[in-house]
């Protein structure tokens, strides 16, 4: 069965992949969103969380999935006080069968960071 990595296209080459699939399973890298596809500085708890939310649905697509697919979720956070405004941004992506999700407060690498969020999906075999 083994592994297969998964990354977006036009991507630069980093020190992980956006996403490895092993089995059923699709484990997204942790997703942040300080920085908008265009390179434009993304400010705010809200739009950060919206921006990593829609760079893990563009990692699930390139995979063959989408959120509806995503079984666990964690959310590392900066600041405890932004879990209300995280979370009301957050609900609008899964309203439905809502995934297993911890949320950790941490230190994160960069000091624009808010958010960063990461996932797994589990993918129904073709019969």
């Amino acid at each position: 069965m083994g592994k297969e990595v998964i990354n977006l296209p036009d991507t630069p080459r980093l020190p992980y992949s956006s996403a490895i699939r092993a089995g059923n399973f699709i484990f997204v890298s942790g997703q942040t969103g300080s920085v908008d596809a265009e390179g434009r500085e993304v400010k705010g708890v809200e739009a950060q969380t919206r921006q990593c939310l829609e760079q893990a649905k563009q990692v699930l697509a390139v995979a063959g999935t989408s959120l509806d697919d995503v079984v666990k979720v964690t959310v590392f956070l900066r600041n405890e006080a932004d879990f209300a405004s995280m979370n009301e941004v957050y609900q609008g992506y899964f309203a439905e069968d809502k995934p297993a999700r911890s949320t950790i407060v941490v230190g994160l690498s960069e000091p624009d960071l808010l958010i960063e969020i990461e996932c797994i999906a589990y993918v129904n075999p073709v019969s």
